[in-house]
C-alpha cells in the first residue's frame, strides 16, 4: 500500500528552532489526513556542521581532482583527509538524528510507526521554505532504515496543482535533452544513455542559445526536461542557473514563460544531473512543476552517469518513481571510496498536489497530472473519493461565501452606525476633484456686489450693510434694457430705505417685473426662529427660499429644490430660488416642471430626493427632508461682472440677452461665504460666497435638462448591500484562488480596491464608452465600506487558509 508523509515546517530557523512542526499521513482512499503537531528545537551547531561539511566536501573533491560539473572553491582549507571528511560526515549525521528525537518531535515519528508497515511504499515531503532545510541530507535520519521502500522528497510551503491541457497518446515519451557548458566535464555518456531508451524520442540541444532553447519549450510538447553540464545556486540557494553554453547561462526566471508553458502541455519531470540544483529545484517549484530530480551538491561526472544509467533501468523497468530514485541512489555508495557522499547527492523536488508519474503513463500519455481531490490511486479515479472531494470543495466554497456574507453584514452595521460617513463624504470630494475641468455655463450672469461697490457708494443702509434701494433699482433698470430671461436677486430686502420721491426709478417698480424672483430664508423652530421676510410687494410665486444645508464637516453638498415650510415662517415659499430661476428659463423652451413630493421633473429628466432617514453616504441622523439631491459641482468659475461696471456701462451687454442673471454680495465684509468639495483643494483653504453656491445649483438643474449632463443619485438601501456583499464575494474567491505568499495575496487585494475606486469614480462622473452612455445619471456608490468589506474578506480568508490549511488544497494522492 502506497502513503504519503507531508512534514510541514512552518516558520523559524535552525538557529532559532522550529516552533511549529505538523506531519500529515495520507492513505489509500483518505479524504481527511491523520495530522499530528510538533516542534523542533534550535540546532545552531548543526547549521555550523552542515556549512563545514560543504566546505570539505568541495575542499576534497578539489583536491582529488575529480571531474564535477561545476567548478569548486576550497574556501582556504587546505590539508583535509578523508579521514577528516568521514569524521565530519558521521558527526551531521548523529547530529541530525539527535535533533530529530527531541520529545516533540519524538511523538511525531511514534505515532507515524504505528500507522506505517514496513512493506508498505512511502513517500516523504519535506515541505518548508527555508533553504537550508531543503540542503540537509534527510536521508540519513534513522527512520528511512526501517522503511526500505521509504524516499525523500522536497517541497516548497506554497504550491497549485498545474494546469495542464490535454494530450493525446503517442506511444513514445518526448525528451528534451540539453546539453549544456561542457568545458572541463564529460557529458557524452548522458546523452548516449538518452539515446539507448526504446521508446522515446529524444531531441538534443547542444550547448543552445537561449532563443533556441525558449522555441524548443514554446512549440512542442514534452514530458521530460533533461540538463546536464554546468549549473549552479546562488544567493544563499535561493536561486539556481545553468550554464547552457560557454558564454550564456540563465535562471529559471528568466525562461520562465517558456517553462509554464511547457508544463501547462504537459511537462512532467526535470531531470538536473549537474551540480548544485536545489536553487533550481526551488525556482522551478514556484512553477508548479509535477517533479524533478537534482543533486544536492556539485556532482563528479561518474557519479551523476552512474545515477542516470540506474535510474534510467529501474524506471524505464516500470518501477514507481520514488523507488527507482532510491534505488539508484543507494547503488551510489558502492562508488563512495573513490567519491565520498555520492549517494547523498540525488533527491526529489516534488509538487504535492500531483501523483508521481510512471514510465508506462509517460508511454501511453496517461500520466497528465491529476489534481489531489480528483483521484484516489495513481492510475484509476475513484467515484466514491471524487464525490467526496466534489464535497469537500464546495463545502470550502461556501465557507469562503459564507465569511463574505459575514463580512458583509458586519460592515452594513458599521455603516449604519455611521462609521465610514465622513470618510464616504471625503472620498465623495476627491472623486468630483480627479475629474477634468469643465467649460462655463454660457446660460448664467452673476452680478456681484464687490466690497469696492460698496465702499464707493459708502452705502450704509437700513439693516444688514448692501446696496441701497436706489442703487439697486438702478441696477436692475440696466439689466432689463437688455433683456434677460430672468433675474434672481439674491440679496435679503426684508427692510426697505427711507422713500425718496425724487429718484426716477423705484426699487418697488422694478421688483413687480415678472422675470424678477427675489430670496427670503426660512423659519427653524431649532436653528433660526427668525428667517428672513421677502420684500413687501412680491408674491410668492416670484420667491425663492436660499437656505443651505451643509454637512457635518462645514461642506455644502447638498441642494433643497422644494420643502415646505413652517406654519409661522414669514417665508411661505416652498421652491427654492435655484427651481425658481431653473423653471422660468426653462419655460422659454417650452418645459415645465412636474412637482411630485418625491421628485421634480423637467421633460425626461427626473430629479429624485435623497431618502429620509439614510441614503448613500448619509447614515448619522442627518436632516434629508423635503427634495433634496446632492449637488454636482461644476469645476470651472462663472461669467461675472461688478455692479460699478454694469452701472458705468463697462459690460458686453450681449452677455446679458437671454441668460439667468444672478445678483448677489461678494464683499469681504459681508459673512456670506461657504465651503465645496473644493475648498480644501484650494491652497490656502478657501470658502466661495452663496452667491457662487446658487449659481451652481441653477447651472446644476439646467445643464441636467438641456445638455444631458449627470446628476447624481445614490443606490437603495439592498442594492447597496448588494454591491458591497459583491465586491467582499469577489475579494474572498480571488484570495481563496491565488496561491502564494501573503505579500502576493496583500497586492492581489489592493488591486481589487484599485478596480473598485476606479469603477466607483466612473460610476460617479457616468463616463461614456464611446458613443455608449452606460449610466444616464451619476451614481454615488459606497466605496469605503467596500474597499473595507474587501479587505476584510481577503484577511479572513488568508486566516482560514492559515488555521485550516490541508484544507486550502485538495487531498493528497496515493498509489
Amino acid at each position: 500500500m502506497s502513503k504519503l508523509v507531508v512534514f510541514s515546517f512552518l516558520g523559524g530557523d535552525l538557529n532559532k528552532g522550529l516552533p511549529v512542526v505538523t506531519a500529515q499521513l495520507w492513505y489509500h482512499n483518505q479524504i481527511v489526513p491523520v495530522k499530528l503537531t510538533g516542534s523542533l528545537p534550535a540546532a545552531p551547531e548543526l547549521n555550523e556542521l552542515y556549512r563545514r561539511w560543504q566546505l570539505l566536501y568541495a575542499a576534497i573533491y578539489q583536491s582529488l581532482g575529480r571531474n564535477q560539473r561545476i567548478k569548486v572553491h576550497s574556501q582556504d582549507i587546505t590539508n583535509i583527509s578523508i579521514n577528516d571528511f568521514d569524521e565530519v560526515c558521521q558527526q551531521l549525521q548523529a547530529n541530525i538524528n539527535a535533533w530529530l528525537k527531541f520529545d516533540s518531535f519524538q511523538n511525531i515519528e511514534r505515532q507515524l510507526r504505528t500507522l506505517l508497515s514496513q512493506d508498505d511504499e512511502i513517500r516523504v515531503l519535506i515541505e518548508t521554505n527555508i533553504a537550508l532545510l531543503h540542503r540537509l541530507p534527510w536521508h540519513l535520519w534513522h527512520f528511512f532504515e526501517h522503511y526500505p521502500k521509504a524516499e525523500l522528497a522536497l517541497s516548497n510551503h506554497e504550491y497549485v496543482s498545474p494546469q495542464i491541457l490535454g494530450k493525446s497518446a503517442t506511444g513514445q515519451i518526448k525528451i528534451l535533452a540539453i546539453l549544456g557548458n561542457r568545458v572541463g566535464i564529460d557529458i557524452d555518456k548522458d546523452s548516449s544513455l538518452l539515446q539507448s531508451l526504446t521508446d522515446t524520442q529524444t531531441t538534443f540541444l547542444v550547448q543552445p542559445t537561449r532563443k533556441e532553447l525558449d522555441e524548443q519549450l514554446w512549440n512542442q510538447n514534452w514530458d521530460i526536461l533533461f540538463f546536464a553540464g554546468h549549473s549552479a545556486s546562488i544567493a544563499d540557494g535561493e536561486i539556481g542557473k545553468i550554464y547552457i553554453n560557454q558564454t550564456e547561462s540563465l535562471t529559471i526566471s528568466q525562461f520562465k514563460n517558456a517553462l509554464k508553458t511547457a508544463i501547462t502541455r504537459g511537462l512532467k519531470l526535470a531531470i538536473f544531473n549537474s551540480c548544485d540544483g536545489i536553487g533550481l529545484a526551488r525556482n522551478l517549484a514556484d512553477l508548479n512543476i509535477p517533479q524533478m530530480i537534482v543533486m544536492r551538491e556539485g556532482i563528479p561526472d561518474l557519479v551523476a552517469q552512474e545515477f542516470l544509467k540506474n535510474f534510467l533501468i529501474a524506471f524505464a523497468g516500470n518501477k514507481p518513481f520514488y523507488l527507482a530514485v532510491r534505488e539508484a541512489r543507494e547503488r551510489l555508495q558502492g562508488l563512495e571510496n573513490d567519491f565520498p557522499c555520492a549517494s547523498w547527492l540525488p533527491v526529489i523536488c516534488q509538487n504535492p498536489t500531483t501523483v508521481p508519474t510512471t514510465w508506462q503513463e509517460l508511454r501511453g500519455g496517461l500520466g497528465d497530472t491529476e489534481i489531489r481531490s480528483e483521484v484516489s490511486t495513481q492510475s484509476t479515479i475513484s467515484t466514491t473519493k471524487t464525490k467526496s472531494t466534489i464535497a469537500t470543495r464546495k463545502g470550502k466554497l461556501w465557507t469562503v461565501l459564507l465569511s463574505t456574507a459575514i463580512v458583509t453584514l458586519s460592515t452594513i452595521g458599521l455603516r449604519y452606525l455611521g462609521v465610514f460617513e465622513k470618510a464616504e463624504l471625503q472620498t465623495f470630494d476627491q472623486m468630483l476633484i480627479l475629474r477634468q475641468e469643465e467649460d462655463l455655463d454660457p446660460r448664467l450672469l452673476v452680478v456681484e456686489v464687490t466690497e469696492k461697490d460698496i465702499q464707493s457708494r459708502q452705502e450704509m443702509t437700513t439693516g444688514v450693510k448692501s446696496i441701497s434701494d436706489s442703487t439697486l433699482a438702478q441696477l436692475l433698470n440696466k439689466l432689463q434694457k437688455h433683456q434677460p430671461r430672468v433675474i434672481g436677486l439674491d440679496i435679503y430686502r426684508d427692510f426697505a430705505d427711507p422713500p425718496n420721491k425724487s429718484k426716477p426709478i423705484q426699487l418697488s417698480t422694478e421688483l413687480s417685473k415678472e422675470n424678477v424672483v427675489v430670496v427670503c430664508k426660512s423659519r427653524d423652530s431649532k436653528y433660526d426662529l427668525q428667517g428672513v421676510k421677502p420684500p413687501l410687494g412680491v408674491p410668492v410665486e416670484r420667491q425663492g427660499f436660499t437656505d443651505a444645508i451643509q454637512d457635518p464637516d462645514g461642506i455644502v453638498r447638498r441642494q433643497i429644490m422644494m420643502m415646505a415650510q413652517e406654519p409661522s415662517s414669514s417665508c411661505t415659499t416652498p421652491y427654492s430660488l435655484s427651481l425658481q430661476l431653473a423653471a422660468r428659463y426653462l419655460s422659454y423652451e417650452n418645459i415645465q416642471p412636474n412637482l411630485n413630493e418625491d421628485y421634480v421633473q423637467f421633460g425626461s429628466k427626473v430629479f429624485k430626493r435623497l431618502k429620509p432617514g439614510r441614503s448613500g453616504g448619509y447614515q448619522q441622523k442627518v436632516d434629508l427632508g423635503g427634495i433634496q439631491i446632492l449637488v454636482n459641482y461644476r469645476n470651472s468659475d462663472y461669467q461675472r461682472v461688478s455692479v460699478a461696471d454694469v452701472l458705468s456701462d463697462k459690460v458686453n451687454f450681449d452677455l446679458l440677452k437671454d441668460r439667468v442673471v444672478l445678483i448677489g454680495v461678494t464683499a469681504n465684509t459681508i459673512s456670506d461665504t461657504w465651503s465645496t468639495p473644493y475648498s480644501a483643494a484650494q491652497q490656502p483653504y478657501q470658502e466661495i460666497p452663496g452667491i457662487f453656491i446658487q449659481a451652481q445649483m441653477v447651472s446644476q438643474i439646467l445643464s441636467a435638462v438641456l445638455d444631458e449632463r449627470p446628476i447624481f443619485g445614490v443606490l437603495p438601501f439592498w442594492g447597496d448591500i448588494l454591491w458591497i456583499w459583491g465586491w467582499s464575494s469577489m475579494s474572498g474567491l480571488i484570495v481563496w484562488c491565488v496561491c502564494g505568499s501573503l505579500l502576493k495575496k496583500g497586492c492581489t487585494v489592493l488591486a481589487i480596491a484599485i478596480i473598485l475606486y476606479g469603477a466607483c469614480a466612473i460610476a460617479l462622473w457616468a463616463v461614456p464608452f464611446g458613443s455608449i452612455i452606460l449610466l444616464k445619471q451619476g451614481v454615488w456608490l459606497p466605496f469605503i465600506p467596500s474597499a473595507f468589506a474587501v479587505v476584510a474578506s481577503g484577511v479572513v480568508v488568508v486566516l482560514i487558509q492559515r488555521r485550516q490549511e490541508f484544507f486550502t488544497i485538495s487531498q493528497p494522492l496515493v498509489e
